[in-house]
């Protein structure tokens, strides 16, 4: 089965796996996603991440989520580029999200990072999604 957006699916599964209450989520595994994962963990939205090999040699990616109080810290992730409509901003326009509250993150010449490294290297690129 061939996936039109990984990143979407990625968020995606973080989305449902906390409605649920799951504590850890897998999927495959991409340098993108482990970028995007790093970035969650390195803001404190998930716990930990760890990557595993299958027979079939392929790379699977599992998250082990975050929980304050019973609930989600992750309130909200959201796609914003889109395969069919690419959404690039300079850094002028790097979006606050819920006035600092969250990050978004970014694919930049300098690689992919979270908004406030954006804004401290003063660089924009293709906004991927936000998190709060």
């Amino acid at each position: 089965m061939s996936m039109n957006d990984p990143i979407s699916d990625m968020l995606t599964r973080i989305r449902n796996a906390q409605m649920v209450g799951k504590d850890s989520v897998r999927m495959p595994a991409s340098k993108m996603k482990k970028r995007i994962a790093d970035i969650l963990k390195e803001e404190g939205y998930i716990e930990s991440i760890s990557e595993s090999v299958d027979e079939a040699n392929h790379t699977t990616l599992e998250l082990t989520l975050k929980y304050y109080q019973n609930k989600p810290v992750i309130e909200e992730i959201k796609r914003i580029s889109t395969p069919g409509r690419r959404t690039y901003v300079g850094k002028a326009e790097i979006p606050s999200v819920y006035q600092g509250l969250g990050i978004a993150i970014l694919s930049t010449s300098k690689g992919v990072i979270s908004s406030r490294r954006a804004l401290e290297l003063g660089v924009g690129g293709e906004l991927l999604c936000t998190v709060y």
